[in-house]
């Protein structure tokens, strides 16, 4: 008959021994710590990042006022719209209303499209809708028809270089898109087709229903459509407001800046 000798068991290590519940490691706590600091909170989702505001909220104002100044210019002009404000233009002369309501309008209108959508509206994109239909229609009360071809050019020159500009301004803001805009941003992002193609498709449809409408396209449309790209990269850099990362200083823009 076989015999086996009974030999002791190893001792479990502390690690595999039951004798309670586990004490978190010391990762635990500062992996939460980071996961709480990654999720941004409701004002840094609405502002993007809180860095600079002292700078960027009355330069989103001014831009957005100017914007809707020449606006107000360019239809005075008489010589043509972009064609947004062609329609605009359309309704007005349809459905009564000022050029300026028609804008704050179609700008909420617009906004809501941006729900399917998934778009998260920025402070810019609110102050979009109320202020540039309000400034243009200032403008409109204020300055007149001139009668003068020359001056009448001078004017849509002015307005155009004037809203490149404001473009810059508002947009350097970094303070959320405007409704328009960020309608084709956002189906670019949710279908993946061509930016340029969804624009061009886009304003293509409002300027051709604002034609039907009776609103006013002309030369002044097409000098818009090709100075407006240009001017607006020539005053973006003069304007964009740095992030806290870029200007090298500490701030809420989800990242700490350098030496911190």
């Amino acid at each position: 008959m076989a015999t086996t000798s009974a030999l002791p068991s190893p001792s479990p290590s502390p690690s595999e021994c039951p004798s309670g519940p586990a004490s978190p490691s010391p990762a635990a706590p500062a992996a939460g710590a980071a996961g709480a600091a990654a999720r941004p909170g409701p004002l840094l989702r609405v502002l993007g990042d809180t860095h600079a505001l002292g700078r960027r909220l009355p330069q989103l104002v001014v831009g957005l006022a100017l914007y809707g100044g020449s606006m107000g210019l360019m239809l005075r002009s008489g010589l043509g719209l972009d064609p947004w404000d062609v329609f605009h233009q359309g309704l007005q002369g349809s459905f009564g209303l000022s050029v300026g309501a028609w804008v704050t309008i179609c700008g909420a209108l617009v906004l809501l499209l941006w729900i399917p959508l998934r778009q998260l509206p920025g402070v810019g994109t609110v102050a979009n809708v109320l202020l540039i239909g309000a400034a243009m229609d200032l403008t409109l009360r204020f300055v007149g028809t001139p009668g003068a071809l020359p001056v009448r050019i001078a004017l849509m020159v002015t307005a155009i270089v004037l809203n490149g500009l404001a473009t810059g301004l508002y947009i350097g803001a970094r303070l959320g898109p405007g409704p328009r805009d960020g309608l084709m941003t956002g189906l670019h992002r949710r279908t993946g087709g061509s930016l340029r193609l969804i624009r061009t498709g886009i304003e293509l449809v409002v300027l051709a229903v604002g034609v039907l409408l009776g609103g006013t396209a002309g030369v002044g449309t097409v000098a818009y459509a090709l100075a407006i790209g240009p001017l607006a990269q020539f005053f973006l850099p003069w304007f964009t407001v740095p992030t806290a990362e870029q200007a090298g200083r500490p701030g809420k823009a989800g990242k700490p800046g350098p030496g911190e």
